[in-house]
């Protein structure tokens, strides 16, 4: 049986610089037999194919160009009679459309199966983008379609998430309900969509003659287990990552971006656009922006939105659906406007935030968050392709 010193000593090799190497403990203590690993040459993964179905555009460029040019897609639920809801609006997406959708990329599926040399997943939020992404990295696969979408405005995923005392109820204009980083916000906008990537090794893609929208650099997820719905209240706070102590600046919302800057070799000063996770809630649109701040508070280039503004949260495919957005940020150099904010919450400096308007930049790296249900967060970053 293993004695708590060979336990302590072997969190304190695979805490440290492991790089090209891996540890094994041996059935007596104090023991460890380091093996070196194979080295192989860096993968680069870039973006070769785009899709989106949003409530403001059924393609990336359609999408994003309603983006710009503001362009709001909440409205009062019509799929069904929500009256007896105290929440009666959201950005939701006729089911024939999404149907149409789904089922042309069920399509693109099955083509390039016949191709022999992609994979399939189909999966939530970021965790896809990022699963896909190592595949290739590790010379698993070429080229790989990673995909998610949700569909959950129905009496049953309404009446739950009013139960959880999260959605707004604000009255008169609906388009004026999401609002994060304002004063005045109440909880978010349930929305519906779904996205696809392609994601490629850059040299498949450069031999195929692949147009590139950009390069993926890496990402990173944790989780702090801390509340339902709610992230930890001090956003950066003291926990134990496999039983090895951080410090308060390491850990919860800031511990997912430090480790996705780590995992890509980035530095925090390269990082000047942020699609921020920022839902419109009272708790969660603070601690975001205090993580945010922790990590990249010292760029005075940082700029940062948020997409739910003007579509809502998309739940399960939000994550998916922003990362379009910032993909498109870096394509055209523009990033669009955070509306509905009129009275920033104490402490939100106006300066970083992206104003009323839509603005130029140009991107070095770009962040895309993602922070949910359960304390489950996730970063992933993408760069121009040079």
């Amino acid at each position: 049986m293993l004695q708590l010193g060979a336990m302590v000593q072997f969190l304190s090799c695979v805490n440290g610089d492991t790089r090209g190497y891996e540890y094994m403990i041996l059935d007596r203590p104090r023991k460890l037999l380091r093996k070196k690993k194979t080295v192989m040459k860096e993968r680069r993964v870039v973006v070769t194919g785009m899709a989106a179905v949003t409530p403001i555009g059924h393609n990336p460029k359609a999408f994003y160009n309603n983006l710009l040019e503001d362009v709001r897609g909440i409205s009062e639920i019509e799929v069904f009679d929500g009256s007896h809801f105290p929440t009666v609006f959201s950005d939701a997406l006729e089911a024939l459309t999404i149907s149409r959708s789904i089922h042309s990329v069920y399509q693109l599926r099955q083509q390039i199966w016949a191709l022999q040399f992609s994979q399939w997943i189909w999966d939530g939020w970021d965790f896809c983008i990022l699963r896909a992404a190592n595949h290739t990295i590790r010379g698993e696969v070429d080229m790989m379609l990673c995909g998610g979408s949700d569909a959950v405005i129905i009496p049953i995923g309404l009446g739950g998430f009013v139960a959880c005392e999260t959605l707004s109820q604000r009255d008169g204009d609906q388009t004026k309900a999401s609002r994060p980083w304002d004063i005045g916000r109440g909880g978010f906008v349930m929305g519906e969509g779904a996205r696809v990537f392609l994601l490629e090794e850059l040299e498949h893609a450069k031999k195929r003659g692949a147009y590139i929208y950009a390069e993926f650099l890496g990402g990173s997820f944790t989780c702090d287990a801390y509340d339902m719905t709610e992230p930890h209240p001090e956003g950066c706070y003291r926990v134990l990552r496999a039983f090895a102590c951080f410090d308060k600046k390491g850990a919860g919302l800031s511990l997912c971006m430090e480790k996705a800057m780590a995992q890509s070799g980035i530095a925090r000063k390269d990082v000047n656009y942020i699609n921020a996770h920022a839902t419109s809630t009272q708790a969660e649109d603070v601690l975001d922006y205090r993580a945010l701040i922790h990590c990249f508070g010292q760029n005075p280039e940082l700029r940062v939105n948020s997409t739910k503004s003007m579509i809502g949260h998309l739940l399960g495919t939000a994550g998916a659906v922003e990362a379009v957005a910032t993909i498109q940020a870096i394509r055209t150099g523009w990033i669009h406007p955070n509306i509905n904010l009129e009275n920033p919450d104490d402490g939100v400096d106006k300066k970083v935030l992206v104003g009323s308007k839509k603005g130029k930049l140009d991107i070095k790296v770009a962040l895309s968050n993602s922070f949910g249900f359960g304390g489950q967060n996730s970063s992933i970053l993408f760069s121009p392709y040079k």
